[in-house]
């Protein structure tokens, strides 16, 4: 499968996924608002999925994926499947015992994470009930990371981008169906946290076993593959979790300003992270499994042809979406929010956060198309070295944004993006040090371009917001409306100016959308070099 076709699998059902997401926390923002249940609540959503995130998608599948392809391309189909098998094994030796300590270690853990929580003791012992309802999510949800990483590896990108959607359906339907039973909404939408990880361990163990990769148990063992794959998993957990350790950190330091401000950070990150995951995840997922073929089979040139193009795609995308949301934060989140328990203040409190995140964006992206520059390699121990120092800027940061500055929340999310920035920048300066990514003139040229055109697609959108203001202000269908007309307007002043400028070519999307081993790095002629005339 070409890389843009693997992108485009992903990203569409990412995409689904983020619209079903949407949905999910309209309801959410109107049944618990943001106050004490929903800060709760986030707080013990974010546990499983920090570990997740941190542990079975980002350490575990970085260093799992490259080395499962190594074994595909050496030995085979069986001999790859029987290192996946030992995999699961041992993720599970670690898993079952963390969940079955940490859930009675709750208060403890979240003591650490949530100081400020403490002060508002309601609020700290709805945390550690949720939580501990929420946690056995991150057992089912680490094997279908695992899974998903087999699938990918094999080019079946669609069942595992598919996998979110589950979770959305499976809170919505808890929220509403069960709320009325329970003491409260938090109670129902960590219950429905459990359920989705079951159903999406579930979905992706009948997809193995459907695509002739099916996951069974066997007794663990500590062989060499398993030894270097804890080797290269190690580092990963710090270095390609930056982004996740960042996230925990705005959960730390929202904990020590007013109650909302968690649920603030929350909402406005969910809206940011709609182009990251169509974009951000969907180039890091559809790359990763390509480089490590590329580069297992001595083509290092087609590897750097694939990494340049996943980047122009990452550009193409967020840099548009990161002026648009920076833009638009303040309708977007009172059309998308603001009713039953989600009020004005909450409104101005989450768009200050989003405008600051969309900062970021772009640099959240990049990162996302560098780090398979590393993992592919086998290297893990430099993104660790450069996490440290995003991670180290981060606390740095925060404490200036709060103690040195009246930027509070905004402070937490500005962050965040500034030290995303210092991760991708310094993953950029080391891979070209290294002579491991050129750019060629077909990024430059398209990048430039690209800018152009946001350039212009920004004004389109700063006249919208100037002759919309009165529906814009108001959140009900006219302000919906009224949203919808200048994502519109913004949307085709991009799509004429990129045309006009040469961003995408027609052409050239065909060729690209061909069903095909990558980007060959003499495609690069015939896919076009479309330099100025």
């Amino acid at each position: 499968m070409s890389l843009a076709r693997a992108i485009a699998t992903v990203g569409s059902f990412t995409l689904l996924s983020r619209l079903v997401g949407f949905v999910r926390d309209i309801v959410l923002s109107a049944v618990l608002g943001s106050g004490a249940v929903a800060d709760a609540f986030i707080v013990a959503f974010k546990l499983p999925n920090f570990f997740r995130r941190l542990f079975a998608e980002g350490a575990f599948s970085a260093a799992f994926v490259p080395l499962f392809a190594r074994e595909l391309q050496a030995h085979g189909r069986e001999a790859a499947l029987a290192f996946a098998r030992q995999a699961q094994a041992a993720l599970l030796l670690v898993l079952v015992p963390f969940t079955l300590l940490l859930i009675p270690g709750m208060p403890w853990f979240l003591s650490v994470l949530t100081p400020g929580l403490h002060d508002t003791p309601e609020t700290f012992t709805l945390a550690v009930e949720f939580g501990r309802i929420t946690f056995p999510y991150l057992l089912f949800i680490s094997l279908a990371s695992l899974y998903g990483g087999v699938l990918n590896s094999i080019d079946r990108f669609a069942h595992v981008a598919a996998t979110p959607i589950l979770l959305n359906l499976a809170l919505i339907a808890a929220v509403l169906g069960l709320t009325p039973f329970l003491p409260n909404s938090g109670y129902a939408a960590s219950i429905g946290v459990a359920i989705a990880g079951l159903l999406q361990w579930l979905w992706l163990l009948i997809a193995c076993h459907r695509d002739g990769v099916a996951m069974k148990l066997v007794r663990p063992r500590w062989t060499e593959r398993v030894a270097r794959l804890v080797k290269l998993a190690t580092p990963v957990a710090i270095g390609g979790g930056a982004l996740q350790i960042s996230s925990m950190l705005d959960v730390f330091w929202g904990s020590l300003l007013p109650v909302g401000t968690i649920s603030a950070i929350y909402y406005a990150d969910r809206i940011a992270q709609l182009p990251l995951g169509v974009v951000g995840i969907a180039v890091g997922t559809a790359l990763l499994p390509l480089l490590a073929r590329e580069l297992r089979a001595g083509n290092a040139a087609a590897a750097m042809a694939n990494q340049n193009r996943a980047i122009e795609f990452g550009l193409l995308f967020s840099l548009p979406a990161a002026l648009a949301l920076w833009l638009l934060a303040d309708p977007i989140i009172r059309i998308l929010f603001e009713r039953g328990r989600f009020g004005p203040e909450d409104t101005w409190r989450t768009a200050g956060a989003l405008a600051a995140f969309a900062v970021g964006l772009p640099a959240f992206v990049l990162v996302k198309a560098l780090t398979p520059g590393f993992f592919a390699r086998e290297d893990t121990r430099t993104p660790l070295y450069i996490g440290v120092v995003a991670i180290l800027a981060n606390i740095a940061l925060n404490l200036f944004f709060l103690y040195g500055t009246d930027l509070a929340h905004v402070g937490i999310a500005l962050a965040t993006s500034l030290s995303g920035w210092l991760n991708a920048v310094m993953l950029a300066v080391v891979l070209l040090r290294r002579r491991q990514w050129v750019p060629d003139k077909r990024l430059v040229s398209r990048g430039l371009r690209v800018a152009a055109a946001t350039v212009g697609m920004g004004a389109t959108l700063w006249g919208a917001l100037i002759w919309l203001a009165g529906p814009l202000s108001r959140p009900d269908i006219t302000g919906g409306a009224a949203l919808a007309a200048t994502c519109l307007a913004g949307g085709l002043a991009y799509a004429l100016l990129g045309g006009a400028l040469g961003v995408v070519r027609l052409s050239e999307l065909r060729y690209v959308m061909r069903r095909q081993p990558g980007v060959k790095a003499n495609d690069l002629k015939s896919g076009g070099q479309d330099e100025p005339q």
